[in-house]
């Protein structure tokens, strides 16, 4: 027998829940949301995918004969070397055994080095602005901005750029990200664990570090040397930036805002009726997931809700259909308050099920917007879907919402 989900039903209850102003309603946004901003012809993507920046860092330091070193040692370890957070974590891992000499024949100096190039590389690749204001990321600013709140709206994002800073400025949507201060800006550590902050302020956390972040080496009282991490309002050139793609053990300052904002990430989830919307996030990262995870299970009132590209299904080398997210999958089928929605199926309370709508009467024009029909296949079947796993169409959906909350209210 097939489940089936009703696209009218969970879009109203979506659209009900966002526009809820005593809520913790927060957005997960992951590597895939810059892939759907708009670009002038030959200029798409804004800032590449994990692979193509990958190939870029390959082709740029491809005469570095440390770098080669790297990727061949890589290879016998049997990683990836077409993932660039892999490379860097499985350099990282080096560093840390190579303490005052030398490992798999590169040294401490070569290998710190190497992570300062290769971040660079990564900073100048994502150090770009959006091409103008009505980007996803301004309408998803717009709807943050569209009525006072009780609670603020909570951000976590994996990704390195500026690109929701810029969208949250340009929008003047006041927000906090845990750094204090304007000459150079550091962590406050007490303000984001006690939430020492206005509630009209959103916030903003960057679990994987920025690019305006940056470690620097400062003496303290008694001449010793000690590492703070500072952000700065401008990208920095030489600094030793702090992304995170990796979850090594890092020394004290390194570790300290990345394990906080991992915190903040699960007291968000285990706020009573807590709502988390995930955004080009594919489950790939096994830490994110458990912490997600375990927040679910502490809190059966919470709800996180995963809207993913594409359909559920894709083929293989071979032409065979496979599972496009297995790992979402998989948890999403354990777990109740862990809902999947991809273009063509759902899992929704750990029931599997193709998108169908049934004939509503009652339905507005705005739910019929984002229900839609595939091309018949040769039979003259068809697939409804549901594409709110695209960036740009769920921020369509608040801009939707908007007006129906303004509407709301006055009423």
């Amino acid at each position: 027998m097939h489940d089936y989900h009703d696209p009218v039903r969970h879009l109203k209850y979506l659209r009900q829940s966002l526009s809820q102003d005593n809520e913790a309603i927060g957005f997960f946004i992951s590597a895939g949301c810059p892939l759907s901003v708009n670009m002038p012809d030959g200029q798409w993507p804004l800032i590449p995918d994990v692979k193509s920046l990958t190939i870029h860092i390959n082709e740029q330091f491809k005469a570095n004969t440390q770098y080669q070193l790297l990727l061949k040692v890589l290879q016998e370890a049997g990683k990836n070397v077409e993932n660039i957070e892999d490379i860097l974590s499985f350099l990282r891992s080096l560093l840390l055994v190579s303490k005052g000499g030398a490992v798999r024949g590169l040294t401490e100096s070569e290998l710190l080095d190497l992570e300062n190039k290769i971040c660079s590389v990564i900073v100048a690749k994502l150090d770009v602005t959006l091409p103008d204001q009505e980007t996803p990321y301004h309408r998803l600013c717009k709807w943050m901005g569209s009525i006072d709140r009780k609670v603020a709206v909570e951000i976590f994002t994996t990704n390195y750029d500026l690109l929701i800073e810029q969208a949250l400025e340009d929008s003047e949507v006041p927000y906090f990200d845990g750094f204090v201060g304007s000459r150079r800006s550091f962590f406050d550590l007490r303000a984001v664990e006690d939430s020492l902050i206005p509630i009209h302020w959103s916030r903003l956390w960057k679990i994987h570090g920025s690019i305006n972040w940056y470690q620097e080496t400062e003496k303290d009282k008694e001449g010793k040397d000690v590492k703070k991490v500072y952000r700065s309002s401008e990208i920095k050139e030489g600094a030793s930036h702090l992304i995170y793609p990796s979850h090594l053990k890092y020394e004290e300052s390194r570790k300290m805002p990345y394990l906080a904002l991992i915190d903040q990430l699960n007291r968000f989830i285990r706020k009573k009726s807590s709502l988390l919307i995930l955004s080009g996030y594919s489950f790939n990262d096994g830490h994110l997931n458990d912490t997600i995870v375990n927040a679910l299970k502490a809190n059966p009132t919470g709800m996180v809700l995963g809207l993913m590209f594409d359909t559920y299904e894709s083929k293989n080398v071979e032409g065979e259909l496979v599972d496009r997210y297995p790992e979402a999958y998989r948890l999403a089928n354990k777990r109740h308050n862990l809902n999947i929605w991809t273009y063509d199926k759902a899992i929704i309370g750990t029931n599997t099920g193709s998108w169908s709508a049934p004939k509503h009467d009652d339905y507005d024009y705005d739910i019929k917007k984002f229900i839609h029909r595939s091309d018949a296949d040769d039979d003259g079947k068809f697939d409804t879907l549901i594409k709110l796993g695209d960036f740009s169409v769920f921020t369509n959906f608040l801009k939707k919402i908007i007006g129906s909350s303004k509407e709301g209210k006055d009423a």
